[in-house]
């Protein structure tokens, strides 16, 4: 008997080549095997390429040609009117929409509203529309995505100039609020909403749907609507947009009337790219109306769910509209965001995050910071770190008073402006008076405190950046939100440590009733820990502020009075569908549900059913192996005992007939 060769030597074939042991052995010669599977993988690689740069072309961005509006052009100059009204007094029926800058006053344009007819044909059209978009492909929707990202990539500059333009913001802090975010959920989007959105599959979670297959689909909802605040136009409205039309649904965007000007040229931006793709423009319809008309949109029938951005008193009405046809709201209200400084942080380097919490587009800001909750031994060191910045803070136009605003190349510009105006001026005089009244009941104002009367811009909407300290829970402003450059410093203390920092969480979370945003800052990483898992909000930021709206994959929302439901993330993307059921047999032609003869109709004698359904019930939920089993015989036993009643046992009131000896 030959024994086989050593595994540490190698052979000659009779060809003269060297084989392995191995395969003197099995008697053949593995190359042969070898170069099929080489070549196999090579075929499986060219064609995994190929594909995917198919997929690749078939999502290829189009591109568009945007017109650039005069009003953001070099040389433009507005004119004031006699007030900045967004309502002509002449205007009595609500017809037209006048659109200003807010930092100089200038008029920009007058904008036709809509009108009950105009709202009724668009959403025909928009549920004409959605119906096509419903069952259209993932690579088609992804295309669309890329198309707009494709367009913010090269236009954004320009998308900057609009807002800051309509809104009197700063440039920068339009990148922050416009432009970051808006690229971030289209790219999440892009690379997640087919992984969130494809049907999923669920555990059957008995015994007794061993052989059924659980999935759940998401199914768009139809005609989705956006009801948008005015603090940063571009992103409050595009996100509603690309979270519809990545969900295959159709959408309708009201803006506030504040932004007509920007909203009307963004979606004119986007029907280009539709019109490009050879899509139906009436995937994305805008509705500009001045408030009295709003709520016929909100109650309008044809609209299946409606995220509302804006006031709390405002969201109130839209839930009782909406309530008319039970359709679904997403409420994203007000917040008075707390951020909690331990007695360890280091302010001199979470300083300038304090600065743009709070002053960035003017403190008009859902998850900007307004209380500042410092110990009572920081308070003074924290004043002054913030009280040179906010007196060195420049105010004005962006759009006139810098050169890059006013695309003016001639050398080094000496004019800066670091915060842009408020959007209007209408709520001023509160303000002025929650300032005042704090004042009185102990507050200390460092700086600030009332309106701006610009040197150049004397109808532009200025706020003077303003620092409060020594702000208890009782009075007035560290309760109601101020959506202004305001910064309130809230002092705590405590015997011991833990005694203080449970005050600081007291303070966080009682008394305003609201619940957004909260950021919590430390060095040492357990108390910090520990404060934010005791934050009562949608949103906990620990040593940063509202970084978490930059990851769209995260929920947005808030609780309490801050509303209810969210945007972004996965939660958002299936909040703009249905969720359906669907249940099948998992060896579809092989096995499928029959109804036992035991408790068919016309059924058996009550006991022997019973003894049926119970048994079924212990074999499946039955704590104790010998439960299960004594039910596992009772299905057995009255399976094969059970036999249906036929007709001529049953009288004509379904009552079994006695039968006859």
């Amino acid at each position: 008997m030959l024994s086989p060769p050593s595994l540490t030597t190698w052979v000659d074939s009779p060809d003269g080549t060297l084989w392995h042991p191995r395969a003197q052995i099995y008697g053949k010669d593995v190359r042969l095997i070898l170069s099929t599977l080489v070549g196999s993988l090579l075929v499986w690689l060219a064609m995994t390429i190929l594909s995917l740069l198919d997929s690749r072309r078939k999502e290829s961005p189009v591109h568009a040609h945007h017109p650039t509006p005069p009003q953001i052009q070099p040389g433009w100059e507005g004119k004031c009117l006699e007030s900045t009204e967004l309502l002509d007094p002449k205007d009595t029926l609500g017809l037209q929409i006048r659109c200003f800058d807010a930092s100089t006053g200038w008029h920009l344009a007058t904008l036709e509203a809509d009108t009950r007819q105009t709202i009724d044909d668009k959403l025909a059209a928009a549920s004409e529309a959605a119906k096509k978009w419903e069952g259209s492909e993932w690579s088609a929707r992804r295309r669309l995505l890329r198309s707009i990202l494709a367009w913010i990539v090269e236009d954004q500059e320009k998308i900057v100039r609009v807002a800051c333009r309509d809104t009197g913001k700063a440039a920068v802090d339009a990148y922050f609020g416009e432009i970051l975010t808006t690229s971030s959920k289209l790219h999440y989007l892009i690379e997640n909403a087919e992984k969130v959105l494809r049907p999923e599959t669920r555990p059957n979670g008995n015994i007794l749907l061993a052989h059924k297959r659980s999935r759940v689909h998401y199914k768009p909802l139809g005609v989705v609507a956006a009801m948008v605040s005015w603090n940063y136009p571009f992103t409050n409205i595009l996100s509603p947009i690309v979270a519809a039309l990545a969900s295959g649904n159709a959408i309708v965007v009201k803006p506030s009337e504040h932004v007509a000007f920007s909203t009307t040229y963004y979606v004119q931006c986007l029907h280009r790219l539709l019109s490009a793709m050879e899509l139906p423009t009436s995937l994305i319809t805008l509705v500009l109306a001045h408030p009295p008309l709003a709520p016929y949109l909100t109650m309008h029938p044809r609209i299946k769910h409606i995220t509302f951005i804006g006031s709390e008193a405002t969201g109130r009405k839209v839930m009782i509209d909406a309530a008319r046809n039970l359709t679904p709201v997403v409420l994203e209200l007000g917040g008075k965001d707390p951020a909690v400084l331990l007695p360890d942080v280091y302010i001199a380097s979470v300083a300038p995050i304090l600065m743009r919490a709070v002053y960035q587009s003017a403190g008009q800001n859902c998850i900007g910071l307004e209380r500042f909750i410092v110990h009572e031994t920081r308070v003074a060191e924290l004043v002054a770190a913030i009280e040179p910045r906010v007196r060195a803070l420049r105010c004005g136009s962006w759009m006139e008073d810098t050169a890059q605003g006013r695309n003016d190349d001639k050398g080094e510009d000496p004019h800066h402006v670091d915060m842009g105006a408020m959007i209007s001026s209408a709520r001023f005089d509160e303000l002025e008076s929650l300032i005042k009244s704090a004042i009185s009941q102990g507050a200390k104002l460092h700086c600030g405190g009332s309106r701006l009367r610009h040197p150049r811009w004397p109808a532009g909407a200025y706020f003077q950046p303003t620092l409060l300290s020594a702000v208890t829970p009782e009075m007035a402003i560290a309760q109601q939100e101020v959506f202004a450059p305001i910064f309130l410093i809230m002092p705590y203390a405590g015997k011991h440590h833990r005694q203080a920092v449970e005050s600081a969480v007291r303070i966080a979370n009682d008394g305003t009733g609201m619940g957004l945003g909260s950021s919590v800052f430390g060095q040492s990483e357990a108390p910090v820990r520990w404060v934010a898992e005791r934050m009562e909000a949608g949103m906990v930021n620990l040593n940063d502020f509202a970084v978490s709206y930059l990851n769209q994959a995260l929920p947005f929302g808030g609780v309490k009075r801050s509303g209810f439901g969210r945007f972004a993330g996965p939660e958002g993307l299936r909040g703009l569908c249905y969720a359906q059921a669907v249940v099948e047999d998992r060896l579809f032609k092989s096995v499928r549900t029959k109804i036992p003869g035991v408790v068919d109709y016309p059924m058996a004698p009550s006991r022997d059913a019973w003894a049926f359904v119970s048994g079924l019930h212990d074999m499946a939920f039955a704590p104790g192996v010998g439960q299960r089993a004594r039910g596992l015989w009772s299905v057995v036993r009255g399976a094969i005992r059970g036999k249906p009643v036929r007709g001529g046992e049953e009288g004509e009131n379904g009552v079994v007939a006695k039968k006859e000896k």
